[in-house]
């Protein structure tokens, strides 16, 4: 199985890729704040590339429960200037977190490979136009609601068999659109209106999503399903990471990039062994 992020080509199995979350915002729910100027993003996105990051997720707009939306000007300018500092410095690829088309073909062409896309649930196929015309990588993920009503009262008969039913309709849709399917990565959207039930269900289910042969994404990292406050979940949040590893998953999504690779890159030695 392989993955096309632009001129690279990812060959699965092979040891899980670890991506690292740059969030340049005011009001994310983690490090909101932290990396709003483009030069602090900038150097913390080189440092998770130094610490194992294999590739580099810049986001210019919170998707946290009830995150006001931010218009497409301010986000270009949030997201824009770090993806050109941080092109040709690291071999890590960079990944453009964003639901607005203009932003992902403004972020390919300024060095981004792979479009990581929270609201692959739209009707409007503009997006997946975007990834087919650039040869960018698409990650769709599932989502119920949008950031601001997701987590009202998220009900589901069975998650599981939800989200893969969303995989097999997607992946139709986005292959009528003439977006190629190993292009695409597949991302069940922790946290995107889900329970902390729903959450356990998905991590316990994840190996029934195997079966469409494309690289699957688990972004769990410091989530509130985990429980406690945020800057004390990095021990369940590399369990989960470790979990995602062992049901086949691809890549994790993660603020912790240096202690979440030390461990996948042990749990991968031990279970070669």
């Amino acid at each position: 199985m392989n993955w096309q992020t632009g001129d690279i080509k990812w060959q699965f199995p092979r040891p899980t890729l670890v991506m690292g979350i740059v969030n340049v915002t005011p009001d994310s729910f983690s490090d909101g704040g932290k990396f709003i100027d483009a030069d602090a993003a900038t150097a913390h996105a080189l440092q998770l590339a130094a610490d194992g990051a294999e590739l580099l997720d810049i986001g210019g707009e919170s998707t946290r429960p009830g995150a006001p939306p931010v218009d497409e000007a301010e986000e270009l300018r949030r997201v824009i200037p770090v993806i050109e500092k941080l092109t040709g410095q690291t071999d890590a690829v960079i990944s453009i977190d964003t639901q607005k088309p203009a932003v992902a073909q403004a972020a390919t062409a300024a060095g981004a490979r792979v479009i990581n896309d929270i609201a692959a649930h739209r009707t409007d196929d503009t997006m997946w136009r975007v990834a087919a015309q650039t040869g960018a990588g698409y990650i769709a993920m599932h989502m119920q609601g949008t950031p601001q009503t997701m987590q009202n009262a998220p009900e589901y008969d069975d998650v599981v068999a939800t989200v893969e039913a969303f995989f097999a309709e997607r992946l139709e849709a986005m292959a009528a659109a003439g977006l190629p399917a190993e292009q695409v990565a597949l991302d069940p959207g922790f946290g995107f209106g889900k329970t902390a039930g729903h959450n356990l269900a998905l991590l316990a289910g994840l190996t029934r999503f195997t079966r469409f042969q494309r690289p699957l994404m688990v972004g769990a990292s410091r989530k509130s399903f985990l429980g406690g406050k945020v800057t004390e979940r990095l021990g369940s949040s590399i369990a989960c990471a470790c979990r995602a590893a062992a049901a086949g998953a691809g890549i994790v999504r993660v603020h912790d990039v240096r202690e979440t690779a030390q461990a996948l890159r042990t749990w991968e030695a031990i279970n070669g062994a």
